[in-house]
């Protein structure tokens, strides 16, 4: 039993790896986007609703075999780390936005008013006054979704990210006479450990937020 958690454990650095730097793609990444769906120009804000929605859709296995196998630049091809970070990059950024943009769309709609009443520019208005009050109504969503993310992050070991996953059917592959099975029960503990308490954040998060409405 040691072994195989210490086996399991290998994949785990990389296993949090691919969820910190997606999630901090889409956080990044998911502004611009809810800007544009928050547009006054209609022709942007149908391109990006219809790309949001395009992202969305389809399923994540599908946007990582795409990236792994369909991109090349030149004659070089994405590695499975890199194409792994970006799908599931540019999934959380449409996830995202679409989180932000709920989040500003639960706001009062005379605050962008009123800071333009009192002289302040719409940069300063929304730095300042709407994107912490919107941020702050996300939050539990915004934690909702890195906890669906932990397990995405999952897929990364079809394209061969050596993540606890890689790591659990690899061992269960070399040693099927002497219940390999066993290093996956070990990676679901380990997910469990990891998303347990992000789950109770996200639980916490949520009620504050509703009591505080």
């Amino acid at each position: 039993m040691p072994e195989v958690v210490s086996i399991v454990l290998l994949g785990l650095p990389l296993t949090l790896l691919v969820t910190a730097l997606s999630f901090a793609i889409g956080l990044v990444g998911g502004v611009p986007i809810m800007l544009g769906l928050r547009s006054r120009f209609a022709p942007v804000r149908l391109s990006l609703r219809l790309v949001v929605d395009l992202v969305r859709g389809v399923p994540p296995l599908v946007w990582l075999f795409l990236l792994y196998f369909g991109v090349s630049v030149g004659s070089v091809r994405l590695d499975s780390l890199t194409a792994a970070v970006l799908a599931l990059g540019v999934i959380s950024s449409a996830y995202l936005a679409e989180i932000y943009r709920g989040g500003f769309a639960t706001l009062p709609g005379g605050q962008a008013e009123a800071a333009a009443a009192l002289g302040l520019s719409r940069a300063t208005s929304f730095g300042r006054i709407l994107a912490p009050q919107a941020l702050r109504t996300a939050l539990p969503s915004m934690t909702a979704f890195l906890l669906s993310l932990i397990k995405d992050s999952s897929l990364a070991s079809t394209i061969g990210v050596a993540d606890m996953v890689f790591q659990a059917n690899l061992f269960t592959r070399q040693n099927t006479a002497e219940g390999g099975f066993t290093a996956f029960f070990v990676a679901a503990a380990v997910y469990l450990v990891i998303s347990v308490p992000i789950a109770i954040l996200a639980r916490r998060l949520d009620t504050r937020m509703q009591r505080s409405r």
